[in-house]
């Protein structure tokens, strides 16, 4: 059984390719269905996500196979085949659970070591379960990179640096304040940037949102996403008092929180701690600000300074994770060449198996009426016999497995015993090759 993969992502092709590339959940048991109707494709799992789609799927002929998932994406997408080529990539065999394990461990995201990936892999096994689409080696394959994925984030902490904008603002208030729980920011601007930074607030543990704009409807509009309230840009400072972090990102080309009201707004704090985070280019808030007793402030030079230092540790925990991949590669790879020259093995005993119960049938039948003691003396050494002329080449046999050259060893032993291996039928009722892994479910 051979295992390929077939991808496109952010680095391989335009959005507007990655759109009709791309599976939504309620199409995708019939997708997986499909996929597994051409008689190449042996079993079928699809991660799809917003920057890549990716099939992997068991064959047991690597070109037919990969001809097979091109023509489905051809026919899914609309898109002519020798296009979907040239926006694809291709792995096969060693190349795909190297892929893999790296997609799970998060070396092959868009930003390094992010941690939805392996979520998404998952319940990309855990869908295409439910849809009876997977096989033995696919299953062993996912759960395996599911695993690896985990070790990962574990041994290396690859995840634990915010390496971007949104995730550094709230790490570093995470810094000053310790716990979020019950805290409250005050949002100025209404954009994506400021939109992000507040989610990622919200979600850990910010309570309170206030959102001022100059466009008071959306403020509002942003407001209700994090059951907050907005309030007239004129009346900004009024709330300053209220807050406890301000994330402020404009489209001003001027400053927009000045240092004379700030003055008064930071007096009737109390002494209260402030943390601002001005992450607008130009900025938005008067850098004397910062100077104010109790107030902390970030610009966005101050966030990229920590983006690049968290990013060049990510990039340090990657190298490591490289050597964790390659060990846990070295392990599937066994255990993938083992499976591999099962069926020769079994087919190997049972020759043997067969031989020695007709040539015992006919020694007892020869020796006549002889004790129970003496047939067991007999069968015993005719099992034993069997038993060490089959030693060496199994033994071997599985030794050679885990080189290139197995599948030559493998093939060579079928034709000197003249083997005949067991025609299994996978669960599509299709035929195993002769001499392929016997491994459906």
């Amino acid at each position: 059984m051979l295992i390929i993969a077939v991808g496109v992502n952010h680095r391989t092709a335009p959005v507007e390719i990655r759109e009709r590339l791309s599976f939504s959940e309620h199409s995708l048991g019939m997708s997986l269905s499909r996929l597994n109707s051409y008689p190449a494709i042996e079993g079928c799992i699809i991660l799809s996500t917003c920057n890549r789609t990716e099939i992997y799927a068991a064959t047991r002929k690597l070109d037919e196979g990969l001809n097979a998932i091109w023509d489905f994406l051809s026919q899914k997408s609309g898109v002519d085949i020798s296009e979907i080529k040239n926006f694809t990539y291709a792995h096969t065999l060693y190349d795909t659970i190297r892929h893999l394990f790296r997609v799970a461990a998060g070396l092959d995201s868009m930003i390094l070591g992010e941690t939805q990936i392996l979520g998404q892999v998952r319940h990309a096994y855990q869908l295409a379960c439910q849809y009876g689409a997977t096989n033995r080696v696919l299953n062993t394959l996912f759960q395996q990179a599911i695993t690896v994925g985990k070790r990962v984030r574990t041994e290396t902490g690859i995840d634990q640096n915010a390496v971007s904008i949104s995730y550094v603002a709230v790490e570093l208030a995470k810094q000053q304040f310790r716990d979020l729980s019950g805290r409250s920011v005050l949002v100025i601007g209404a954009g994506k940037m400021s939109e992000l930074t507040a989610r990622h607030l919200v979600a850990n543990g910010v309570t309170g949102v206030i959102v001022s704009n100059r466009s008071y409807p959306r403020a509002v509009e942003l407001a209700a996403q994090f059951n907050g309230r907005a309030v007239k840009f004129d009346h900004l400072y009024q709330h300053i008092e209220e807050a406890d972090i301000i994330i402020s990102c404009t489209a001003a080309s001027h400053y927009v929180v000045h240092l004379s009201e700030m003055k008064e707004a930071v007096a009737r704090r109390g002494g209260r701690e402030l943390m601002i985070i001005d992450i607008a280019v130009p900025r938005d808030v008067e850098p004397a600000v910062g100077d104010l007793p109790g107030v902390t402030l970030y610009d966005i030079d101050d966030l990229q300074q920590v983006v690049d230092h968290n990013l060049e540790e990510r990039k340090k925990a990657a190298v490591i994770a490289e050597g964790i991949i390659e060990e846990e590669l070295d392990k599937f790879m066994q255990w993938l060449s083992m499976q591999f020259v099962i069926p020769t093995i079994a087919a190997l005993k049972k020759w043997g198996e067969e031989i020695k119960q007709k040539e015992l049938r006919r020694a007892l039948n020869r020796l006549g009426n002889i004790s129970e003691h003496d047939r067991k003396v007999v069968s015993s050494l005719a099992n034993s016999i069997v038993n060490q002329l089959l030693h060496v080449p199994v033994a071997q046999l599985k030794a050679y497995a885990l080189t290139p050259e197995g599948h030559l060893y493998m093939k060579v032993l079928q034709n000197l015993f003249k083997l005949e291996l067991p025609g299994e039928q996978s669960r599509n009722g299709k035929e195993p090759a002769q001499g392929s892994l016997a491994t459906g479910q």
